[in-house]
């Protein structure tokens, strides 16, 4: 005996809040770009210590975004939004911070590949 019911089930009965379809959107979408971002800025780094230091970034930057997103949905309405403050200072700076830091490494790389490469022409 089959005790199963068969349930009919169209796109009919599903509400589609256009708000909603546009936050799991827009969710997918920034988390895709992410990703390609932080694949991109590891991979086009020129050596060891610089790659290095992009992975350390990539972490620390995917830790602080996802607490600063868990941050808006956890905290109540008028609150979440001063978390807006510390984040929109924070955010320019560190990007500063990072790109002087990356050009220094790439700098002390390359000075460091010339000197080895005339070292290795001088004793060729």
């Amino acid at each position: 005996m089959n005790t199963r019911r068969r349930v009919n089930f169209t796109l009919d009965d599903i509400d589609m809040n256009p708000g909603i379809v546009g936050g799991i959107i827009g969710g997918v979408l920034g988390l895709f770009g992410g990703v390609v971002g932080t694949y991109f800025s590891i991979r086009n780094t020129s050596g060891p210590r610089e790659r290095a230091f992009m992975i350390q970034v990539s972490i620390v930057v995917w830790v602080v975004v996802t607490a600063f997103l868990v941050g808006l949905v956890a905290l109540p309405r008028p609150f979440n939004f001063l978390l807006w403050l510390p984040y929109g200072i924070a955010l320019p700076l560190a990007i500063l911070w990072c790109n002087r830091r990356q050009r220094r490494i790439r700098a002390e790389e390359d000075a460091s590949k010339a000197k080895h490469r005339l070292r290795d022409d001088a004793g060729a």
